[in-house]
Parts: C-alpha cells; structure tokens; sequence
C-alpha cells in the first residue's frame, strides 16, 4: 500500500490473533465496535449441487480483507486482485492511480456445504470493513479502496441486495450502508507480493 511508517500499519497481532479474531463459528464482532455487528442474514440460500463456489468482496485495502476469508471455516481459497474496472490485467501501479476503476479485491472460493453466502456477507459487514465510508476504508482514500460486492451468480446478486436493505433498516450502523452491489467483472489476480501479505508480515491494516 505504500504506506508512511507509523501511519498506515499497526504491527500489534500476527496471523494467529487475526484468526482467532474472525472465527465465525465464535461469533463476530467489528473491530472498531460491538454495535457494528451485522445480525444473520435474513436471507440465505442452502447448500445447492456439490461443489465450489466463488464470490469477490471489496473493502479497502485487499490485504486485510484477505486476512480475514482465508481463516473462515469453509473457505478454500482467497485471492488479493483488481475487479470493477475498464482496464485489462491491471497493474498495481495503475490502479492505485485511481484511474482504472478497479477496487482492490478479494475472489473468495468457498464451499457452501460449509459456510453459506448469507455468512460470508455477515463476515464481511461485521469484520473485514466500514460499509459506511464512501471511497475510503480507514486511512486509505480513493475509488480503488471503495466497498462494494461483485456478484457471480443471481442468486449473490439477490441476497447481496437483500443485506444491504436489511442493514439499512436493522439501524446496525449510525450512517447508510455506502457498500455498491454490482454483477461481477473480470477479476485480475494482482502480482504475488500481494497474496497473504499480513501473513507474510505478521501485520494487521489498520481498518481491520
């Protein structure tokens, strides 16, 4: 993220208090408060044909957003890249130009035998961002660090929707929910030095 020394990068916890942290199963509090804890989702979708599945999130810095997904139970995969934007196989360099319209995000595969998509969006609304804040996610600014979900299937479009409204009205955040819901685009899987790097680091972004 280029980020200033002491401004950007809390290096407080490593990967295992990361995990410990966003353990659904053991419940799920927002870092920053308790109230921002996103109830179940109202509307949900079991287990259909065998087999995996993929969804992308994006919530500011990417690192912290796959910090999180890659300690859920159920979740086989998750990938740091660029997704939402008009330019071919993006690099890092040019989307943090905020030119592209890519969001830096996260492709979660996931099995949903054993963690739905209805949990995943209460995983991402409760742990991994401020759905609150428009093109920012804590310190970081610009389009590339909004918050929005990119759908790949109908059935993720509906229920995406349908958790936005829910929060909406629930009163779980003091300002509207500012997370987009859009059908998925061509997710671009950005460069290696970016894949697990709070892992790599023994860091934690500071939004999360």
């Amino acid at each position: 993220m280029n980020w200033p020394a002491g401004h950007r990068i809390v290096t407080v916890m490593g990967a295992a208090v990361l995990a410990a942290g966003v353990a659904w199963s053991a419940g799920l509090v927002h870092a920053q408060s308790p109230a921002h804890l996103a109830p179940p989702p109202a509307l949900d979708v079991p287990a259909g044909k065998p087999g995996l599945q993929t969804a992308v999130f994006a919530g500011g810095c990417f690192w912290g957003v796959q910090g999180v997904f890659q300690h859920v139970h159920g979740v086989t995969q998750a990938v740091s890249g660029y997704a939402g934007g008009k330019v071919a196989d993006p690099s890092y360099e040019q989307v943090s130009s905020g030119t592209t319209g890519h969001a830096e995000s996260v492709k979660v595969t996931f099995d949903p035998a054993q963690v739905s998509y209805g949990k995943l969006l209460q995983i991402f609304f409760s742990v991994a961002l401020d759905p609150t804040q428009v093109n920012r996610q804590g310190p970081d600014w610009g389009s590339q660090y909004r918050s929005c979900i990119f759908t790949t299937t109908e059935e993720q479009l509906q229920q995406a929707r349908a958790k936005v409204a829910e929060l909406n009205a629930s009163g779980a955040f003091r300002k509207p929910i500012a997370t987009q819901v859009l059908p998925s685009t061509t997710f671009w899987k950005a460069e290696e030095y970016h894949q697990r790097y709070l892992e790599k680091r023994g860091m934690v972004s500071c939004h999360i």
